[in-house]
């Protein structure tokens, strides 16, 4: 019954059940273990308790783990998608940090590419060496912590206002132009979840209201980008590191817009982007998103690898054009 009454929680959540949040940020094994548990307790009174006691892992298992079952579409010239945060204040604390984000990039090859959290730089020139590498040949567009490049023409580049509690900050958008057609393209940062989820768990001051705020952030954050989208009149593609879960109301405000979810539309698993670095010490949530229109369809979606970054990127085959 808890578990049952948990994935109802995540699937149904609305703004108001701010509480319910926290739980998915909990790592997957804190509710398979004890469903599990609960499983080897009821195996001893027979069929019916042992039937029953399934239902707990398998809630879990595909509701509470966020199990993606999807179907590729066919069609349409392909163009392979990447979004990552690339956390480049870590990158420069090693002296192959670059290197192994440049790497990845390399290794994925991606037609078009949107970054989060690079370090603040003036223009393209000022990218680290292995970076310029790796991006060769593309055009460049950076702003801030973002960075967009593309194989394809890059037109009206610009940041754009999402700013929370005081705090300013942006998204940025560029008309990206592919097979004849342009594409309104975005990618944004959401606020970090990281210190309410500390002040949540005692780890720092104000507990649950801190979580609350923080919270409410990236719901403003969500509602100023959907505004965004919801005036974009072509095809549209909406990605980055949006810090929640895709059943999440800060993402399904977007999803609203008559977005949908690259990976939970083409692929089968969970797609987990963040956690190998963390104390568990592996991926277990998918909150690297990229969301498209439905007039472009989705071939493939994947995590690519752990090793430059905190975050695996998103790597996803969109089928666009005739």
């Amino acid at each position: 019954m808890a578990a049952i009454v948990l994935a109802l929680g995540f699937r149904f959540g609305s703004e108001q059940m701010w509480w319910i949040e926290i739980a998915r940020y909990v790592p997957f094994p804190a509710y398979l273990v004890p469903a599990l548990l609960l499983v080897a307790c009821a195996w001893p009174l027979g069929r019916r308790w042992r039937l029953l006691s399934l239902v707990a892992p398998l809630v879990v298992a595909t509701e509470l783990m966020g199990l993606a079952v999807g179907s590729p579409d066919e069609g349409g010239a392909r163009l392979r998608f990447m979004t990552y945060n690339i956390k480049a204040y870590l990158a420069r604390k090693t002296p192959d940090g670059y290197a192994r984000i440049a790497w990845e990039i390399a290794s994925q090859d991606p037609d078009v590419i949107v970054m989060q959290d690079g370090q603040s730089l003036e223009s393209a020139d000022a990218l680290p060496a292995p970076m310029k590498a790796a991006l060769k040949g593309r055009h460049l567009y950076v702003q801030d912590q973002y960075i967009v490049a593309s194989r394809y023409p890059l037109k009206d580049c610009a940041p754009g206002n999402m700013s929370y509690s005081g705090q300013a900050d942006d998204f940025v958008h560029c008309t990206l132009s592919v097979a004849g057609k342009d594409i309104d393209l975005f990618t944004a940062h959401f606020v970090s979840p990281r210190d309410g989820l500390n002040a949540a768990r005692g780890k720092a001051s104000g507990g649950l209201r801190e979580w609350e705020e923080n919270f409410r952030d990236r719901m403003a954050q969500s509602i100023q980008l959907a505004a965004a989208v919801a005036r974009a009149r072509g095809p549209v593609i909406v990605a980055g590191d949006l810090n929640a879960d895709e059943r999440s109301p800060v993402v399904r405000r977007l999803l609203a817009t008559g977005l949908r979810d690259a990976y939970s539309s083409a692929a089968i698993g969970y797609g987990y982007t963040l956690g190998h670095d963390l104390r568990p010490g592996f991926s277990f949530l998918r909150i690297d998103h990229v969301l498209v229109s439905h007039d472009i369809g989705v071939r493939d979606a994947a995590p690519g690898g752990r090793e430059g970054s905190e975050h695996r990127p998103v790597v996803t085959d969109l089928l666009v054009g005739p």
